[in-house]
């Protein structure tokens, strides 16, 4: 999910075709399971797995298919699943974060090199990108559950709630935080009676990079092609 794009990600997510639906469910699965891998099966215990839970039940994931993916990450079925992060560059030089789950780091690693280089784009080496960007809690209230909403006084009380900053734009509301702080304040939004669009950690570029037109629609491929590949599950670049 790029970060320049959230939105538009989100609204492509919600009209996903029956095609794509069963990859999208099996990267939701994936991230489930290493999730519980890394932090234990208990939701309440683990907030990365909660965040993996709530998406994957945002997406109709079934709940025996997160059960499952849970039980496995619990367990030892002897498949290693890894959660391997990538830098690199794409048109006009912008960076790109690519985070993956995979079973095979080799199979990968080689299929992100050559999709980048057919693209203009090239790999880069650990931390070439990463410290132009950092980790924040971003949550996103469309702008069609806002109407007739004060959105003064929901700004007000997001910030005393725990929120960095909040943007109002057409498209919405966009509420950051720091990481620790996005579930608290997540439960404290939708206990005001707010229907979110997304919630999440999610890279944020320290210091957006304005492209030109052309490069624009290269990076926007170049993404399109990230996020199609069934290892990756989220793709952050640096246009503003």
């Amino acid at each position: 999910m790029s970060g320049h794009s959230k939105w538009s990600v989100i609204k492509r997510a919600k009209g996903i075709t029956d095609a794509r639906r069963s990859q999208v469910f099996t990267k939701l699965g994936h991230a489930v399971t290493v999730a519980a891998r890394l932090g234990g099966p208990d939701p309440a215990m683990n907030f990365r797995l909660r965040l993996a839970i709530e998406k994957a039940k945002a997406a109709s994931v079934p709940k025996d298919n997160i059960d499952r993916a849970i039980a496995k990450g619990a367990g030892t079925d002897g498949k290693q699943i890894e959660e391997l992060t990538y830098e690199g560059f794409g048109p006009g030089g912008t960076a790109l974060v690519i985070q993956t789950i995979t079973d095979n780091h080799n199979r990968t690693v080689t299929e992100l090199r050559t999709l980048l280089t057919k693209r203009g784009g090239n790999l880069g080496s650990e931390n070439s990108v990463a410290w132009q960007f950092t980790s924040k809690g971003v949550i996103r209230i469309a702008a069609d559950q806002l109407k007739g909403k004060d959105h003064d006084a929901l700004e007000l009380a997001a910030i005393e709630a725990g929120a960095d900053d909040v943007q109002d734009d057409v498209e919405g509301l966009t509420i950051t935080c720091t990481p620790t702080d996005l579930h608290t304040l997540q439960a404290f939004i939708e206990q005001q009676g707010h229907a979110l669009a997304s919630a999440d950690v999610e890279l944020i570029p320290n210091n957006p990079a304005t492209l030109s037109p052309a490069d624009q629609e290269k990076l926007q491929r170049v993404v399109e092609a990230l996020e199609e590949h069934d290892d990756v599950t989220a793709v952050w670049t640096n246009e503003a």
